[in-house]
């Protein structure tokens, strides 16, 4: 009996997780094909800035690692911090979504575009660029849309219909939620700035000898 308490919740924002993550691969399925209508001019620009990453991993001295972690938490920090906003507001939801959307677009695109400029060994470079910190990064945020999405459905529904409950438990619920998110948040921007750039120096490396 002590059990269903718990599976009640988890039943219920099943499909809204799902739903969610159609989303992000929708966006992602939407990235991909992104790359096809770029112009010339925007592809040898992309690949030059790729092409100066990638002489950048192979430099001893490499890139500035706490320096990339601070802006990409800070970046992670402010798009957390929207979500809840946006939660907050109640009529944001939309745009909870559309971030959702957008997340899914810059991983679609950025996986197009690695596995079509990087010559050989592309995808695995697509793989070892993205994986690592989209793997905490997307559930997070995935927690996070979840619980604005269910804290405005709730203040539609029992504040501003039924003119009932109180406002502050499920208030304090979603600032925690989305607070504790920070923690694997956190744990992505440390892949993204220590251990993402290690494992596409190696893959080079690596494909070096096979060139």
């Amino acid at each position: 009996m002590s059990h269903r308490p718990w599976c009640r919740p988890c039943r219920r924002l099943a499909p809204l997780y799902l739903f969610v993550g159609a989303l992000i691969l929708t966006g992602a399925g939407f990235g991909f094909f992104l790359v096809d209508a770029l112009s010339p001019e925007q592809r040898l620009e992309l690949a030059a800035r790729l092409e100066a990453y990638r002489l950048e991993l192979v430099r001893p001295e490499g890139a500035d690692a706490a320096e990339a972690f601070l802006d990409s938490f800070l970046f992670y920090a402010r798009w957390l911090g929207l979500i809840w906003l946006l939660g907050v507001s109640v009529v944001g939801v939309p745009g909870v979504l559309a971030l959702d959307f957008l997340k899914g677009v810059l991983m679609g695109f950025t996986a197009r575009l690695l596995a079509m400029e990087m010559d050989g060994g592309g995808m695995l470079f697509a793989l070892a660029a993205l994986v690592p910190h989209n793997a905490l990064a997307v559930p997070a945020l995935m927690i996070a849309s979840v619980s604005a999405i269910r804290f405005a459905g709730w203040v539609a529904g029992e504040r501003l219909l039924r003119r009932r409950g109180r406002l502050l438990p499920p208030l304090k619920s979603h600032g925690i939620a989305t607070l504790a998110m920070l923690v694997p948040l956190c744990g992505a921007a440390l892949a993204e700035a220590y251990l993402a750039p290690r494992l596409l120096g190696r893959l080079l490396s690596w494909l070096a000898h096979f060139a």
